[in-house]
């Protein structure tokens, strides 16, 4: 079987890759009767030359090869038929941008695996730059502060070479005495904690952050059971809240009360109760003053994110009482940081993560028969039409 790490071509430009050199040597040593092809590209932060030195053949030609290796979505008109594609195609939410782009990769007979359809038998993600969207996102939280209250300046997370220069930079600033909220349990809250954890932040219990004073900056991680309580009052677990969203309400205000800087790392599921609506930013009990809005849900649970921002431009002001976007150095303004492509800002530590992942659970199924059902959960087309998982496309796909 022929494999192939295609070109990034959707712009921005993204200079991430699903294997690395090294990573790509390991696949190679772990199945020998593989071969693989790099398609040529001067913008991965990986250079050709760097493949090629590790042994791979780097081309402009990769049509004879049957599986395509990328991570965001192929245009329409790069798209080479009746091949197998890998990448985050963000269709299977029904995105209206990208109809066109499923429609394509049926009429062209391509079987379709985006990286967010590969789960295990729970249905839980195996892969992802989550944990690296964490990492970043601590980082630019911090930067973030440090503009809006001329604290310290922090260099720009894409002109450093990896995690472990963005902790340097970080133990070189002065944290305040100010209460800093996680939320999530994930990979982009466990990525998120990591770097709190680097830079000795103490970690403190909820009773604790919602209850006392510290003499340094401290944290706390909470998950939906902490700011959500169900409206009858009862405790019953976490797997009565995902099943039944409706019947909670949210309880984040009491964190809000207390909060300074509020990390967003958690999932946010359909019918589940907003952390914190327009109206609740209005009390003169929302202290929160820097939001890191990692999940990123526009308009939606978070409600300082306005909209995404980016890379060349991070942060904007959402002021209270209007309800509107000011400049976040305004004395009224909760600054937001809100990209929603913070492992772009990473791109050698993403890649590498990735690839580990992507070897440990995506390759082998090529070679063992899908024994594990990987690929078959995974695949959205086959023969030109969705397959039965992704049946619920249709209607998309039909443009109804």
């Amino acid at each position: 079987m022929k494999f192939a790490i295609i070109k990034e071509r959707k712009n921005p430009p993204d200079r991430r890759v699903v294997f690395s050199p090294s990573k790509l040597k390991a696949f190679k040593k772990q199945f020998p009767e593989a071969i693989i092809k790099v398609e040529s590209s001067d913008i991965r932060v990986f250079s050709d030359k760097q493949y090629g030195a590790a042994g791979f053949e780097v081309t402009d030609n990769v049509s004879d090869c049957d599986v395509l290796i990328g991570v965001k979505e192929v245009p329409i008109e790069h798209l080479i038929p009746n091949k197998k594609y890998f990448f985050f195609s963000h269709t299977i939410k029904k995105q209206p941008y990208n109809r066109k782009l499923l429609k394509a990769v049926l009429e062209k007979n391509i079987d379709l695996y985006d990286h967010e359809t590969i789960v295990n038998q729970k249905g839980i993600r195996l892969i992802g730059f989550g944990r690296y969207a964490g990492i970043v996102g601590v980082y630019n939280g911090f930067r973030t502060w440090g503009l809006k209250f001329n604290s310290w300046v922090l260099p720009r997370a894409e002109t450093i070479h990896d995690q472990d220069k963005l902790i340097e930079q970080l133990n070189k600033i002065s944290v305040p005495n100010i209460k800093i909220l996680l939320t999530g349990s994930g990979k982009v809250a466990n990525g998120a904690q990591e770097m709190l954890d680097a830079m000795h932040i103490k970690s403190v219990s909820v009773n604790d952050y919602l209850n006392k004073t510290f003499n340094e900056p401290v944290y706390c991680k909470i998950d939906v059971l902490d700011y959500n309580k169900r409206k009858d009052g009862k405790v019953i677990d976490m797997y009565d809240f995902f099943n039944n969203p409706k019947d909670y309400e949210s309880d984040f205000m009491r964190f809000a009360k207390v909060t300074d800087y509020y990390i967003a790392g958690h999932f946010y599921g359909d019918g589940a109760p907003y952390l914190y609506t327009r109206d609740n930013v209005k009390s003169p009990d929302f202290n929160i003053k820097v939001v890191a809005d990692i999940s990123c849900d526009v308009d939606g649970p978070v409600a300082t994110t306005l909209r995404a921002s980016t890379i060349a431009d991070p942060i904007y002001g959402y002021h209270p009482q209007t309800e509107r976007e000011v400049d976040y150095k305004n004395e009224k303004a909760i600054a937001v940081m809100a990209v929603d492509n913070l492992p772009c800002e990473l791109p050698k530590d993403a890649s590498e993560g990735f690839g580990d992942m992507f070897l440990q659970h995506v390759i082998p199924a090529f070679f063992n028969n899908d024994a594990d059902g990987i690929l078959k959960r995974a695949q959205i087309t086959a023969n030109g039409k969705l397959t039965e998982r992704f049946a619920y496309l249709q209607d998309y796909v039909d443009g109804k």
